[in-house]
């Protein structure tokens, strides 16, 4: 996860946050915009979800494999390692609005 030479056009400004999983990480910017590098399968590949994630995330939480993003209004968007949560398409209903807090 230390290369972040792909996206470095787009952490030169507005950076507000970084959060880490064990070997990726992720950015939000001004505007909840998000940008991920590092391990793809650990959550340094979001471009499943790069459309949920250009705008209105609010607070990043993580595990050693997966990210989950929680967007104003409380959708959460999840993405990393299948097994670890990255893949919340079960629940998805039930992360669709109102969560404001996730623990790991």
């Amino acid at each position: 996860g230390g290369d972040s030479s792909a996206v470095a056009d787009r952490l030169a400004a507005g950076v507000t946050a970084i959060y880490s999983s064990g070997s990726a990480f992720a950015a939000v910017k001004e505007g909840g915009e998000v940008v991920t590098w590092g391990d793809a399968v650990a959550g340094g590949d979001s471009r499943a979800v790069a459309d949920r994630l250009a705008a209105g995330v609010t607070a990043i939480y993580s595990n050693n494999h997966a990210f989950a993003a929680v967007k104003e209004g409380g959708d959460v968007v999840t993405w990393g390692h299948a097994v670890a949560g990255g893949d919340s398409r079960a629940v998805a209903d039930r992360l669709a609005a109102g969560v404001t807090a996730i623990y790991s």
